[in-house]
């Protein structure tokens, strides 16, 4: 059974510098305020491969609609998606992404491990091998600096995410990036990065293949306003959604397949 979180506060700010003890300290977070949707965790916001796939994960011990999931994303050269995560599709990452994807949610096992402080392997039994090694740099630094200090009231402002989405691609070299808009299923989104890194080299085998050497896509991935980064990122934060109203957003392919 995972700790209680403290109740005094959502995001603790401690001297935490690597990303293994960053992620593990988010177990301790309490939800943000609010009668919207919320996660907290740690996640690979996105990597590209040179070939054209794309990988994304997240860890979110806490979450108002859903028990604690890890979920990984994938998208083939095609762009086609598909979202595996440890709980049915209406409690995971498709709540707010299926509809952007023929195929259905696949409910399986998502181990991870780290085998040192700065590198991280996530796997999915017979079909996915994935290993990151992530590094702090001096834009990484400064967006963490920033981020650690913003109060709160920033976090959910759609005006204040709106002016730093402008700034965050260009700094951290990512392309276009939205911190705030509408996801495929309807619902709108506010994402907050306290604590940045970046992913120094990747490699990963699915279904048995190399993907390859990383490298930013020929045009950058995004699913309706969410776009992904177009090198590699680590995040701790929280996100915030709209609750899911049956007939007003969009439930595609909820159903999960195994």
């Amino acid at each position: 059974m995972r700790a209680a979180p403290p109740p005094a506060q959502h995001c603790p700010m401690t001297t935490t510098t690597t990303p293994q003890a960053a992620a593990a300290a988010t177990i301790q977070w309490a939800l943000p305020s609010g009668d919207d949707e919320r996660v907290v965790g740690f996640g690979v916001m996105g990597l590209p491969f040179a070939s054209g796939h794309y990988l994304a994960y997240r860890d979110f011990p806490a979450s108002s609609f859903a028990p604690a999931y890890r979920s990984v994303w994938h998208r083939d050269p095609a762009g086609v998606w598909t979202f595996y995560a440890t709980t049915p599709g209406p409690q995971s990452c498709s709540r707010y992404f299926s509809s952007a994807t023929p195929i259905a949610p696949v409910r399986c096992d998502i181990q991870i491990s780290w085998p040192t402080a700065w590198s991280l392997r996530i796997g999915i039994d017979g079909l996915l091998d994935w290993h990151l090694d992530i590094a702090s740099t001096g834009a990484t630094r400064l967006m963490t600096a920033v981020g650690t200090r913003l109060p709160a009231a920033a976090w959910n402002s759609r005006a204040t995410l709106s002016m730093m989405s402008r700034v965050v691609g260009p700094v951290l070299g990512l392309g276009r990036m939205q911190l705030t808009g509408q996801l495929p299923n309807g619902q709108g989104y506010r994402v907050a990065p306290k604590r940045v890194w970046a992913v120094a080299r990747s490699t990963a085998v699915l279904w048995g293949e190399d993907l390859g050497p990383v490298g930013p896509l020929a045009t950058q991935a995004q699913l309706q306003d969410f776009r992904l980064p177009q090198r590699g990122i680590c995040v701790v934060g929280h996100g915030r959604f709209d609750t899911f109203v049956p007939g007003k957003h969009r439930a595609d392919h909820l159903e999960p397949s195994r």
